[in-house]
């Protein structure tokens, strides 16, 4: 950080500015002008534009626009497979400077040290990483996690520096019914920031929901409930992530008036996805294409996602505001040539003087060894519940299909897309084990495995035939969790996940490449979904409508409640 008095200095010009970006245009949030200007920065902060300035080191930025770096407002980065250090050499690139992320993927796996990896990888980065601390671990009293958080757990990090407020509140049944563990954290809260989560609420119970505190969210699927939320307060968050597509829903509530109260994220993303489109720069490209205003959109990706969040250091390109700069080719192009962090340009150089954070939860996939009978499922009754995929997001639908048992077992029937899915718990508390039936998926043969299994993290298989789903499951406990496809009793492909069986120690690129042999291993069963893995790790969320499986058994999500 710069000394107060070389800061005004320097912004007053009396001594050349540390850094002088020159012969930029500067888009202003405020009026949406563009307007040709140096910028000065002393050491991590602006100190001067709309004037020129000289600079110890001078940067041409000629024919260029300069915009505030992106702040994505709710994500989950164990889901970009890739540790904190990986994902910010992923997505700071393309101009990501502030990223707020709620770790209850791994906090579900082992706690609170998840939590603090988080913390300490948060000093170490380029982009500011900023953590919410997890409210719902777990989200729900129907799954088995290797944690559990109360809000006594957590309070001694509430004034911790990294940290903002209170991570998406996932169990809005438990705030509504004011369950007394959800209670006891909204009271902890109270007055500070709390983050929502609430796919579907409206009318009265929506109105609940926010009374309790909640100011922010992201599971909005339709202009109509955006629209609801915004006029009731809340600061609702687009999202465009790997499996819940909302930006073409919601774009429309994109205008220039409502801007200030809307914000993008990207929840769950993973490396194929940034790298074959991108992540807020996606965001970005998009919703112009879809005719929103450009001032409108840049607004969103930075000035008020900070007023949201409450950052009053950043979102504009202004004095006083930390210097998170993006140099693009053109407002509808939003492609980075050059980054700025803190005042740090985002090089390999750079990132190579970051400290290492040493990974934890190791060997932390202690699952029971199973077998093909372990996957047969009984019941005398012909009427089954089947998870209904709904291809780019992740609510589901509640099916009912008959299917008679056979030999005491209902087999999947692929004339059907009725295939087998499974629940193994992994933390190794009680071995649960439960099945169903999903449709959505196309799969011919073989079996898909995953530990990414929202929010619980055990393991999640699905499959057609019972020994290669067994050999997939048995294969994430050899590896330390991940993803595994197999066919014919060989695995085709797999992404080893050692960190908490969530994220890779290995490069993003390694991730981005893995990930490629994976979908096409996917194809070749013959599955349909562009995302298949993180599909499958959604099935798993018993706070998502409409039907969902746990280690405990199938999950109505509307009654709130397990199925006989």
């Amino acid at each position: 950080m710069a000394d107060l008095g070389e800061r005004i200095e320097q912004g007053r010009g009396l001594v050349p500015a540390d850094l002088v970006l020159k012969g930029g245009r500067v888009l202003d949030l405020i009026t949406g002008d563009l307007f040709e200007t140096d910028v000065a920065i002393c050491g991590d902060t602006i100190v001067g534009v709309f004037d020129t300035y000289a600079g110890t080191r001078e940067v041409d930025v000629s024919g260029q626009i300069l915009v505030p770096g992106f702040i994505d407002t709710h994500l989950h980065i164990e889901s970009s497979l890739v540790t904190p250090h990986e994902f910010d050499r992923c997505v700071t690139p393309r101009g990501v400077t502030t990223a707020i992320c709620d770790p209850h993927e791994i906090a579900n796996v082992c706690g609170l040290t998840g939590i603090r990896y988080f913390l300490d990888a948060s000093v170490c980065t380029l982009m500011d990483i900023r953590v919410q601390l997890s409210s719902c671990v777990p989200s729900t009293h129907m799954e088995t996690t290797g944690a559990r958080l109360q809000a006594s757990d957590l309070l001694p990090l509430i004034d911790h520096p990294r940290t903002l407020g209170l991570a998406e509140f996932m169990n809005y049944p438990g705030v509504l019914m004011q369950d007394p563990g959800c209670m006891e954290k909204l009271r902890a809260w109270d007055g500070r920031h709390i983050d929502g989560h609430a796919p579907l609420l409206r009318g009265r119970d929506l109105n609940g929901y926010i009374a309790a505190g909640i100011r922010t969210e992201h599971e909005a699927t339709t202009a109509e409930e955006g629209l609801e939320k915004l006029r009731k307060g809340m600061r609702v968050l687009i999202r465009e992530g790997s499996v819940s597509k909302d930006l073409h829903a919601l774009v429309s509530l994109l205008t220039e008036r409502q801007a200030p109260y809307l914000c993008f994220c990207t929840d769950d993303r993973n490396p194929l996805d940034i790298g074959e489109h991108g992540h807020l720069d996606y965001m970005i490209r998009t919703a112009i294409a879809l005719g929103a205003a450009p001032l409108a959109v840049y607004r969103a990706a930075s000035l008020s996602a900070a007023e949201a969040f409450g950052l009053k250091d950043r979102g504009l390109i202004a004095p006083g505001k930390r210097a998170d700069i993006v140099v693009i080719d053109s407002l509808e192009g939003c492609h980075a040539a050059r980054v700025f962090a803190g005042g740090i340009e985002v090089t390999e150089e750079a990132f190579a003087l970051r400290p290492e954070v040493e990974p934890v939860a190791r060997n932390s996939v202690k699952a029971p060894r199973v077998m093909a009978a372990d996957f047969r499922t009984g019941g005398n009754r012909t009427d089954t519940p089947v998870i209904g995929i709904l291809p780019g997001k992740i609510i589901t639908e509640h099916l009912t299909f008959d299917i008679p048992p056979e030999g005491g077992d209902k087999r999947p029937d692929l004339s059907r897309d009725l295939v087998k899915i499974a629940v193994i718990e992994r933390h190794g508390v009680n071995g649960n084990r439960a099945t169903g039936f999903v449709k959505g998926f196309g799969l011919k043969r073989g079996a898909i495995a995953s530990t990414v299994c929202h929010d619980h993290h055990n393991i999640a298989v699905v499959g057609v035939d019972y020994d290669d789903m067994a050999l997939a499951a048995n294969r994430l406990t050899e590896i330390e969790g991940g993803f595994v496809v197999v066919e014919g009793g060989k695995v085709l492909a797999e992404l080893p996940l050692p960190v908490a069986g969530l994220m890779s120690l290995d490069p993003f690129e390694k991730v981005r490449d893995d990930l490629v042999a994976l979908r096409a291993a996917a194809r070749r069963l013959e599955v349909v979904l562009e995302e298949p893995f993180l599909q499958l790790a959604f099935l798993a969320l018993p706070v998502i409508p409409h039907l969902k499986i746990t280690d405990h058994g199938m999950v109505d999500v509307d009654r709130f409640e397990i199925i006989p």
